[in-house]
């Protein structure tokens, strides 16, 4: 299946991002994200797929004993990718991809992950019916990413953001990630909300019926 049009630009912007993307994230990982790579991967269990796996910062944190799949939409950070997988010595399958129409079959995996990208994939919708899609019954969906804050102030903000963000780089900030999720059919199990709301971690499941 050939990529989107939107897809193609996305990863010709992230492509140019690859880089310097592990430098420009670290800083606010240190402000806003502190502990969330942490908490997304703990809840990981068995077949793993990351989407959008981007240069591998969720490396280090997975369990010992998971099987890890990583889709990436840009070659240039998968590349980055593939490096990092080989100085930690952590077995993992990468593919280049689109989230909006995963190459895997029907219930292929235990625990599907989605890292500071859900904001931005196009269209979001259809990347969630996609991984619960290839999620087995009463697997796990874990995300972490930024959202739309809980405080009037704080969104006007992130519109105004917004009006550079998704011309420059396709990146949205005042989606609204958790009716999302239940949208597409998951069931939430726990999430929290941090840092004015504008932070937002999920951990839910397809039903098992």
């Amino acid at each position: 299946m050939q990529p989107h049009d939107a897809s193609v630009r996305s990863r010709e912007v992230w492509d140019r991002l690859a880089g310097r993307y592990d430098r420009d994230i670290r800083f606010l990982e240190a402000k806003l994200f502190t502990g969330g790579r942490e908490w997304v991967c703990s809840r990981a269990a068995g077949d793993v797929l990351e989407v959008a796996v981007g240069t591998g910062r969720n490396l280090d944190f997975y369990p010992g004993d998971v099987r890890l799949t990583g889709l990436e939409l840009s070659p240039a950070m998968l590349a980055v990718a593939r490096r990092r997988a080989a100085g930690l010595g952590r077995p993992i399958a990468l593919h280049e991809g689109d989230a909006q129409a995963l190459p895997y079959r029907d219930a292929s995996f235990d625990t599907v992950v989605c890292v500071l990208s859900l904001c931005a994939i196009t269209d979001a919708g259809v990347a969630l019916a996609e991984m619960r899609r290839v999620l087995r019954p009463g697997g796990r969906l874990l995300l972490l990413d930024h959202v739309a804050g809980t405080r009037a102030a704080v969104r006007a903000v992130q519109w105004l953001a917004e009006r550079v963000t998704l011309p420059l780089q396709g990146e949205h900030l005042t989606r609204r990630t958790l009716p999302m999720v239940r949208a597409a059919g998951f069931d939430v199990v726990e999430q929290e909300r941090l840092k004015a709301g504008i932070v937002q971690r999920i951990h839910a499941r397809k039903p098992a019926g």
